[in-house]
């Protein structure tokens, strides 16, 4: 299963609308996808204490990053970074199990010109420092409001072709791990 993170907990963003278009993308390609939105996590999420006394909903998210066979990271980009509940979110993780050799793919997205390449870069320092492996075909939206339609998807065929040729390199990748992992 390929987990796909929306990396904000902002309600109906677009980097949620583009999740939803990614399972569609992934399952085209044969495998299975599911989104996890950070907006689901619960507000004691936000509190000194889930450091200790995790909710739920992160026992349950955490449980799905175990399993999952690659994560793809969708980061908007805030104040120039990955938003604040992203982090916390891998904070919250265990450590090293949740991303050691596990591969991730990053999308950025984000109104500006440069479409979160900032955020993505953070974001792949972060997962390189936890020892996942980084694919390093990343796609980045710019203009991220004229590209992505909450009811109709991503609305540029050049994007769209872009995000299906990201998919299917990763998969081969996840699969190249695996492989590697058969054999250690």
């Amino acid at each position: 299963m390929i987990e796909i993170i929306v990396g904000t907990n902002r309600r109906g963003s677009l980097s949620e609308a583009l999740g939803n278009c990614l399972i569609d993308i992934y399952r085209k390609s044969t495998v299975e996808a599911q989104l996890m939105s950070l907006q689901d996590l619960p507000p004691e999420t936000f509190t000194p204490d889930a450091y200790q006394e995790k909710p739920a909903k992160v026992i349950e998210f955490t449980e799905r990053v175990l399993c999952a066979r690659g994560l793809v990271v969708i980061t908007p980009e805030y104040n120039g970074s990955m938003p604040g509940a992203l982090k916390l979110f891998i904070d919250l993780l265990p450590f090293p199990e949740s991303f050691e050799n596990r591969p991730v793919c990053y999308i950025g997205v984000a109104a500006g010109q440069f479409g979160g390449l900032r955020p993505v870069e953070h974001a792949m320092q972060v997962f390189g420092y936890r020892n996942a492996y980084n694919y390093p075909k990343r796609v980045f939206l710019a203009n991220s409001y004229k590209v992505i339609d909450p009811e109709k998807g991503i609305m540029d065929e050049e994007i769209s072709s872009r995000l299906f040729e990201q998919a299917k390199g990763f998969i081969d990748f996840c699969k190249s791990i695996q492989i590697g992992r058969a054999h250690v």
